[in-house]
């Protein structure tokens, strides 16, 4: 069983298949047999899951385990107390109302990248940025949560998956290092190796001990398509 944490690029494709006009996730990850466990919009940023085993993919993509998932969303304008209620309690997109989620105001995030190319920003109008947990994956999900209550987002950036975070993985834009199962806290995937150090790969390298070794079984996992 192979499990990659990948800190997905803006602008890149969470698909291996080529693309006209945009990246994808080959131009990243050089691993054969993956596939990514849930998706990230082109236009979003962070922590993306791959494995090479369908059933682990299951349980990390499909809404109804409902993994949490955490991400941090610079939006238009500052929310005041009723839009974060509305977030908190959960929100009418029209063809679905989204379960409550979590949802705070923070400082600007240290530790984030600069994005390439960079938010446009209007001079009149001041930035916030929030924290954002939710249960459920549909498509743009946190971006038509926080346009329907009147803040459109700008920048987001996904960190956290489960109790995986990108935030202690050290990787930059398009690094990506083999992780064990167990650090999304999901007690029902069984692993049978110890956690090793993580080996950082591609955007520039890294180091570390020895990758996890793959089971024997393998599992094609299902085709999915929910994203973030």
């Amino acid at each position: 069983m192979t499990l990659i944490a990948l800190n997905k690029p803006f602008g890149t494709m969470s698909q291996f298949s080529a693309h006209p006009s945009r990246p994808t996730l080959a131009d990243c990850v050089q691993r054969p047999g993956v596939y990514p466990a849930g998706r990230l919009d082109a236009d979003s940023e962070g922590l993306l899951l791959l494995t090479d085993d369908g059933i682990l993919q299951a349980r990390i993509a499909d809404p109804h385990h409902k993994l949490p998932k955490t991400y941090l969303a610079q939006v238009e304008n500052v929310p005041g107390e009723a839009a974060l209620a509305h977030l908190r309690s959960g929100v009418d997109l029209g063809d679905f109302r989204t379960l409550p989620a979590r949802a705070r105001c923070i400082d600007e995030p240290d530790f984030l990248w600069p994005r390439h190319p960079p938010v446009r920003f209007r001079a009149a109008i001041p930035t916030q940025w929030l924290e954002l947990e939710i249960r459920e994956g549909k498509n743009r999900q946190v971006r038509r949560m926080t346009a329907a209550v009147g803040f459109p987002t700008l920048r987001l950036v996904r960190v956290q998956i489960g109790m995986l975070d990108l935030r202690t993985l050290g990787l930059a834009p398009g690094q990506w290092c083999e992780i064990d199962p167990s650090a999304l806290g999901l007690e029902a995937v069984a692993v049978t190796a110890p956690r090793p150090r993580a080996i950082v790969r591609g955007g520039g390298g890294g180091s570390g001990a020895a990758p996890i070794p793959a089971q024997r079984r393998r599992a094609r996992p299902r085709a999915r398509s929910y994203k973030y």
